[in-house]
């Protein structure tokens, strides 16, 4: 897993934006899916983006947030609900709004983790099957 040069200070990653937040977890996530979808297999491109596309789709992270949904700590899930309930400027054109709305807390979420220096706690969390 890789690690920002310096951490943000927990108390200013809950004072960001949860939408700002979200616009890291997505970057940080789709990295983290298609580094492991490129290391773990000898596909070809095209079908390395379909099944990353598939996991970091707002449908995808909805079912992965389900899995992960009970082993949040209270400080994670109060991260959780508030990129959830935050207003956004746009719509999923592929997603209904329950699964936009659960897919921007998905993000957000891993948006603090990684500005927090907590990457490993990504790992644990979204990649649980590599930690063995």
């Amino acid at each position: 897993m890789f690690l920002i040069d310096e951490p943000v200070a927990k108390e200013r990653a809950r004072q960001m934006n949860p939408v700002v937040l979200a616009f890291v977890g997505d970057a940080v996530y789709t990295l983290c899916v298609r580094q492991r979808l490129a290391l773990g297999s000898g596909e070809k491109t095209g079908a390395l983006n379909r099944r990353a596309s598939e996991k970091i789709s707002a449908h995808g992270q909805s079912e992965s947030l389900s899995r992960i949904l009970p082993l949040l700590t209270q400080e994670e899930e109060d991260v959780y609900r508030r990129g959830r309930n935050a207003k956004k400027p746009t719509k999923s054109k592929n997603a209904s709004v329950g699964e936009y709305v659960r897919s921007t807390g998905f993000e957000a979420l891993v948006g603090y983790l990684y500005l927090t220096g907590q990457a490993e706690r990504i790992g644990e969390l979204f990649f649980p099957e590599e930690e063995a």
